[in-house]
């Protein structure tokens, strides 16, 4: 043979020997397996079918053929979703929003209804009315503070009921138990009626009884904010005790793609087991922080459910561990515009970052309104309430400093113009050497 053929061969087989598994790949994982023969093809796919057609298992743990199904840190990353969330199946995804998704296209058949709560992400939600326009899909919006209002939104064609908790920005909390019931007794009306609970904010560490547990069908999750929690991996997750349901959620992945390959899967690895003691540290911070603002005479709002005046007091107090990383507030006499001048003043701090998503490292701030509901109509921002809020994301900072950043910017915002925040950003970017670009 030819020398090169030697060298290109040897050098696969080095790295199959490294890993164990048959990585057709010279330099680390790769997306296709030697498999030696069709042996090892056939028995995949009998096990495949056994867990599609029994239902015993979901087809997202057996060992990956081919990198569009995902690898062995894929499998490794699904079991411990599965410890986590206390489910008998979990599928992972590229991000959450390809989490909420896969459940959709999943479980969803032309001319059924879903029943959202107002609070769920927007995103979500336009996910959904994309559903609604191409499919037939009903969706019906339903206000988060009416929990018992919930039975008169379900028909006989509701297949889904969605709630996120806590809701984002708001930070209201649902009482899990309370759903579950309504979603029983949705069940007489539409026996196919799924309860679908978006926990990313709580996280699996934040609810003193796991989701699952208690009678929730599905959860979907971003797993980029708290299981991730260093602004490093976008990926997302479903989690379900309905195997046959949850084996429909891979077929989807693996007909369109979207699975969380490998690398990604080892990466989030790497940090799971710092994640949890992390996510404590940013709730911690959090009552910290909403302990300052709410004593301060510039704010007059404050959004967290750590506050003694929170809505949901007594829900917050019986079923979640942990208060949440994320709070909003408004500032006193304050318009949207005046808002968002106040957000643009606190980044000028260089602790406090103006950036989207959270949990991540650093403390994070924006503009609600700018970032979640531009293209929403004045009307729709007063009926969800959204209007004039601070979105404030907590990093791992110690909680004094960041004390120190938002108590200078509310005493100081008035007085800095925007040609000066014009300015400082301009000068910010050349010090840390941010490319210009435009948007």
């Amino acid at each position: 043979m030819d020398a090169r053929t030697i060298e290109l061969h040897e050098s696969i087989d080095a790295n199959i020997r490294r890993f164990g598994w048959g990585y057709l790949s010279s330099e680390g994982v790769g997306v296709s397996a030697d498999l030696l023969g069709s042996a090892r093809v056939v028995r995949w796919q009998e096990r495949k079918s056994a867990a599609t057609l029994l239902g015993s298992s979901c087809w997202s743990e057996l060992p990956h053929i081919y990198g569009r199904y995902g690898g062995e840190s894929t499998r490794e990353l699904v079991s411990r979703v599965k410890a986590l969330e206390d489910a008998e199946a979990a599928v992972v995804t590229e991000s959450g929003m390809g989490a909420a998704a896969v459940a959709f296209d999943a479980l969803l058949e032309p001319g059924d209804h879903v029943v959202v709560a107002r609070g769920v992400y927007n995103k979500t939600k336009a996910y959904l009315g994309w559903l609604e326009q191409r499919m037939g899909i009903g969706v019906t919006l339903w206000n988060d503070d009416e929990i018992e209002a919930l039975l008169n939104r379900i028909t006989e064609r509701t297949r889904i009921v969605l709630v996120e908790i806590f809701t984002n920005p708001l930070m209201r909390a649902f009482d899990p138990e309370r759903l579950v019931s309504l979603a029983r007794e949705g069940r007489r009306r539409c026996p196919r009626l799924q309860l679908v609970v978006d926990d990313t904010l709580v996280s699996p560490w934040g609810v003193r009884t796991p989701l699952l547990r208690q009678g929730v069908d599905f959860v979907i999750a971003s797993g980029t904010k708290a299981l991730d929690g260093r602004d490093r991996n976008l990926w997302g997750y479903v989690a379900s005790n309905h195997v046959r349901e949850m084996n429909a959620c891979m077929d989807v992945l693996a007909m369109r793609g979207g699975a969380l390959d490998e690398a990604r899967s080892h990466s989030v690895l790497s940090g799971l087991e710092h994640a949890r003691p992390r996510f404590e540290t940013r709730c911690q911070n959090a009552r910290e922080v909403a302990d300052f603002l709410d004593g301060h005479p510039a704010v007059s709002e404050v959004f967290h459910p750590s506050r003694p005046h929170h809505p949901d007091r007594e829900t917050v107090d019986q079923y979640y561990s942990l208060p949440g990383s994320l709070l909003s507030f408004r500032l006193s006499n304050a318009s949207d515009e005046a808002t968002r001048h106040f957000c643009d003043v606190v980044a000028m701090t260089g602790i406090v970052r103006y950036a989207l998503s959270f949990d991540g490292l650093s403390s994070k701030v924006n503009h609600h309104r700018s970032v979640s509901e531009y293209f929403t109509s004045e009307a729709d921002v007063g009926r969800l309430g959204v209007g004039r809020l601070v979105r404030f994301a907590m990093g791992l900072e110690a909680p004094r400093d960041i004390v120190a950043c938002l108590d200078w910017a509310l005493a100081e915002h008035t007085r800095i113009s925007e040609a000066e925040v014009v300015a400082w950003q301009r000068d910010r970017a050349q010090e840390l050497g941010i490319v210009e670009k435009e948007v």
